[in-house]
């Protein structure tokens, strides 16, 4: 019998975790909030990966984040707005589920790769937000045949401050839940 010191690929407590925080994903990202000047409505979902990456390590809550939009494209109702299918990927809003790949590696690298220090942490979430906010605009720009920085006063400058109190929100919860949830065994 051959042991390694290596750990196995999948334990049922990193499956569990998985799936818990693709749950929540999928049980707040479609709570959203329309507004009036834009066809993006505020989601929880950038709150939840931000939170994400405290829990799991960056390769988790990315894992966690396609399985969620991947059950979104084959139909069920957990996009914004009680919304899915593949549709959702062509219209307005897809740049932003795309772009929340790379939010969701980014953060977490900066959360992960860092010991969860604040500075870095914080970092790679607003620059994970930048990056999304770049797939997003430039779709949604797309999409409403209007120019880039058009699509910026549309879908990035209503919600800057909302992702800023989410990153806040995220840098408070995330650490406690991280330490309470590494307690157990």
């Amino acid at each position: 019998m051959e042991t390694s010191t290596t750990k196995s690929a999948f334990t049922t407590k990193r499956m569990v975790e998985i799936a818990l925080i693709t749950a929540v994903i999928c049980i707040l990202a479609p709570f959203a909030i329309p507004i009036p000047v834009s066809p993006v409505p505020i989601s929880l979902t950038n709150l939840v990966i931000y939170i994400a990456v405290f829990i799991l390590s960056w390769n988790d809550a990315l894992f966690s984040y396609i399985i969620y939009l991947l059950l979104g494209i084959a139909g069920l109702p957990v996009f914004s707005g009680f919304t899915g299918g593949l549709e959702k990927l062509a219209g307005p809003t897809g740049g932003y589920l795309i772009g929340f790949i790379f939010m969701t590696i980014i953060a977490g690298i900066g959360t992960n790769k860092f010991g969860g220090k604040k500075l870095p942490a914080v970092l790679g979430m607003v620059l994970g937000l930048a990056v999304a906010y770049i797939f997003g605009t430039a779709w949604l720009a797309y999409q409403m045949h209007i120019s880039f920085m058009a699509g910026l006063s549309v879908g990035v400058l209503p919600y800057l401050a909302g992702d800023a109190v989410k990153i806040i929100i995220a840098m408070i919860v995330g650490p406690i839940l991280r330490s309470r949830l590494s307690a157990i065994k």
